[in-house]
């Protein structure tokens, strides 16, 4: 993959860790004397058999062999690498002597590992919802919306591809069979289709007075949607529009420049109809429907969007909440009231007039029977091409059977489309297209690893980076069993990175290690954070998503997600951060003037998930730090936890430092809150929303605090600078998530040394997003699996 140059002060950081030293001592050589005096010095007194603080005591660990209680040991190095022990107040060693303390009890329980390494044996492992969409796009070139079809999937560890909570019910295996039913008719196609509706709502906080994504240049707001028509034919759509609490449409008493609002309907951009919209009408005269017109098979791009009659920006009266419409400016001059719209409507098809050839009908129909002899070998051709990548291996003549036998009764019962339809169908229900089978060799012993096939690995490359399918050059690798060759692995990998399909990691593994899904759940109130919108939110989410794939596409180091001094945004980020000239939805690349903005701790998405309805929370953003970020999550919380006293009214009566601290005076608190609060309070100055302010309902905002290694912090830099100097807790949060995500279980402390290996070698190498990738790919619990009482080959 190509190189790319490492800022300086990154370089020079990286270059810094194997160097620390212990009077002389690298960390790897710290006598185990040392190590006690150490202990003796600044830890006993807490962990001891009589006190037993956090419920541990160091006569529990031989510090020469921290591998015979490496549960214990695993524990004590992520509490030294966070710095978060000994607590604040309490004497502490100094970093290079922290450092290499707990360095030595690494080595010592890595040193043992690799004698056995652990190699996991993950449950049957069923694809998640995206992996199943992602595989029936790549299969049969067709975007299906899984949400509609099957149950949402259960998380754990933080990510929704790990095996052993993809349960498998009856329900759900009806539920699959009934999607492969569907997506089936659709791909192929059906002329005998009955009439059908799918409505499509704009929800309430979703501002229309800008332009919307994939509606037509010189529109505003509306709605723009791909559907799939399944046959050529006569379709109608209606819009319908939100109204107020006294049935008036949005746009009554509208200035004259702006009277006579139209909203169009278009197909690909391509107008179908345009109406007039009378204001003083009520909500039910207010339904528009078109006439039928005539739509060809497939996907197309269907939009309704208002005419905009206005240059310039314009500011929306209302501001929409989930509950109601709430006029807030209604007596400011110079601000309105436009139309918005609420539903669109698509009904079809009326009339079937034929079958035009689709992407899918492409993709399937790779051939085409002129008589009836041509039909089986047709049919044979296209099923074994199909079940190859559907199954990601070579298939046998019973696999091509079972399928033909599909094929012959939807033949008997039609024409050879029905009967390919329903081998179709047979591919997206079989199991081997939904649950991805590691079959263990007869010849291995249980308890002892073994090295994965090539197309196994195969299989585990692809739904690790694309999240979908083995593409033909993988497939083929695998099949001549060179993908095992690392020459040619390292290859494959940075092939699939440079691919477009790589956005999976952004779009699954980075959304949901930094919980980016909160973002949709928040809703800021309407009267606190009047200029909160779902547009905003989406657009904060995608910020980040979109700095994860500038890291991973320009191979920079992954400690720029917290130093990056550039962003994305479109207008309305921009606008809520104060950037200037950022005009329309298109986002661009932009440079941060303000180091405060730097990294996830400046982003918008991140601060407003880590916060309440009606104010900042410095304990959920502190709590999010140590557990996302730094991978240290605080103790939990006892049972019975005082209530903050909260805002009377929406009035600010203290300020939140002042409420915390009163907090913290209860003992059953202090524990946990001296390590959240001063983190979230150096975040401050980002109120609920993201948006830099100095003060708090009339309280001047003091970011100062001291974080529970000591450091004096004022504010976001100096937090930002606080996790640089235990960058290892990061780097290790960030290999050890990616690690769980590529091999799709839960990792405890077995893992940790091939956590650890895997950072090892990216630090000699600038921390480079491709080196982690790679270290993945070439780890034992990425390439091994360990045989503990599994069914043989035989008992499959």
């Amino acid at each position: 993959m190509k190189s790319f140059c490492i800022r300086v002060g990154v370089l020079a950081f990286a270059l810094l860790i194997p160097a620390a030293t212990v009077s002389g001592q690298t960390a790897s050589t710290m006598s185990v004397a040392s190590q006690q005096a150490l202990v003796d010095e600044y830890c006993a007194g807490c962990h001891n058999d009589d006190l037993r603080a956090g419920g541990f005591s160091w006569t529990e660990l031989d510090l020469a062999s921290p591998e015979a209680n490496a549960v214990q040991s695993e524990a004590v190095i992520r509490k030294l690498k966070a710095g978060m022990m000994p607590p604040v107040g309490i004497p502490r060693p100094d970093a290079a002597d922290a450092r290499a303390f707990y360095r030595a009890l690494e080595s010592g329980v890595d040193s043992a590992a690799a004698d056995n390494p652990y190699a996991g044996a993950p449950e049957l492992h069923r694809l998640n919802r995206t992996e199943y969409a992602n595989s029936v796009r790549e299969l049969l070139d067709l975007d299906v919306d899984v949400s509609k079809l099957l149950p949402p999937d259960q998380m754990s560890g933080g990510f929704d591809n790990i095996a052993d909570s993809l349960a498998v019910t009856p329900a759900l295996v009806q539920g699959y069979v009934r999607a492969a039913s569907q997506i089936s008719r659709q791909a192929v196609g059906d002329t005998e289709v009955a009439p059908t509706m799918s409505m499509y709502t704009v929800p309430k906080v979703f501002n229309q007075v800008r332009h919307i994504e994939g509606t037509p240049l010189g529109t505003r707001g509306g709605t723009s949607v791909v559907y799939n028509f399944p046959a050529d034919g006569e379709y109608t759509f209606k819009v319908t529009f939100y109204h107020d609490f006294i049935t008036e449409l949005f746009g009554r008493n509208l200035p004259q420049n702006l009277q006579g609002q139209e909203i169009e309907i278009s197909i690909d951009g391509a107008r179908l109809a345009i109406f007039e919209i009378d204001p003083a009408l009520g909500e039910l005269e207010n339904i528009l429907t078109t006439e039928r017109i005539s739509v060809t098979a497939g996907e197309h791009r269907i939009a309704a969007a208002f005419i905009k009659k206005f240059d310039g920006p314009t500011e929306d009266q209302f501001r929409q909440v989930e509950q109601t419409m709430v006029d807030v400016t209604a007596a400011v001059p110079g601000l309105i009231g436009l139309p918005h719209l609420h539903t669109l409507t698509i009904a079809g098809p009326f009339v079937v007039t034929g079958m035009s050839e689709t992407p899918s009908r492409l993709r399937i129909f790779s051939c085409t029977p002129s008589s009836s002899a041509e039909e089986l070998p047709c049919a044979e051709q296209i099923v074994s091409t199909l079940a190859r990548h559907a199954y990601r291996r070579p298939i046998t003549d019973d696999d091509v059977e079972f399928l033909i036998n599909h094929y012959r009764a939807g033949r008997e019962e039609g024409d050879f489309e029905d009967g390919i339809q329903m081998a179709v169908q047979a591919v997206l229900s079989h199991p081997e297209f939904v649950f991805r089978f590691e079959k263990v060799p007869s010849d291995v012993r249980p308890g002892t690893n073994y090295r994965i096939s090539d197309l196994e690995l195969a299989s585990r490359l692809a739904f690790f980076l694309w999240s979908s399918l083995p593409d033909d050059r993988l497939l083929r690798l695998a099949s001549e069993e060179r993908l095992r060759d690392p020459s040619i692995l390292e290859q494959e990998v940075g092939r699939m990175l440079a691919d477009d399909r790589a956005t999976a990691l952004a779009d699954n593994f980075a959304y949901q290690w930094l919980r980016l899904q909160t973002v949709k759940e928040a809703d800021p109130e309407s009267l606190v954070f009047p200029n909160f919108t779902r547009n905003l939110g989406e657009s904060m989410t995608r910020e980040t998503k979109m700095l994860f794939e500038s890291i991973l596409r320009e191979d920079r180091s992954i400690t720029d997600l917290l130093t990056a001094d550039y962003t994305f945004v479109d207008e309305i980020l921009a606008k809520h951060y104060g950037i200037p000239n950022v005009l329309g939805n298109r986002f661009r690349r932009v440079s941060l003037t303000d180091s405060n903005r730097f990294g996830l701790l400046g982003h918008g998405s991140v601060l407003t998930l880590t916060s309440l309805a009606n104010r900042t929370s410095p304990v959920m953003r502190g709590k999010y730090v140590m557990e996302v970020l730094i991978g240290s999550p605080p103790p939990p919380p006892p049972l019975v936890v005082p209530p903050l006293e909260e805002a009377v009214d929406n009035q600010v009566v203290r300020s939140v430092r002042e409420r915390l601290e009163q907090h913290r005076e209860n003992p059953a608190c202090a524990a946990c809150h001296q390590m959240m609060d001063p983190i979230g309070l150096t975040l401050e100055n980002f109120d609920a929303i993201g948006q830099w302010r100095e003060n708090d309902g009339g309280f001047l905002i003091d970011p100062s605090a001291r974080m529970y290694d000591g450091t004096e912090l004022d504010g976001p830099i100096s937090l930002r600078q606080a996790m640089l100097d235990h960058s290892d807790a990061f780097i290790g949060t960030f290999t050890k998530n990616l690690l769980q995500y590529g091999v799709g279980r839960v990792l405890d402390y077995r893992d940790m040394p091939a956590v650890r290996s895997i950072a090892r070698e990216a630090s000699g190498n600038g921390n480079r997003f491709s080196e982690f990738v790679l270290g993945v790919v070439n780890s034992v619990p990425f390439q091994m699996r360990r045989a503990d009482d599994i069914p043989t080959a035989e008992q499959q």
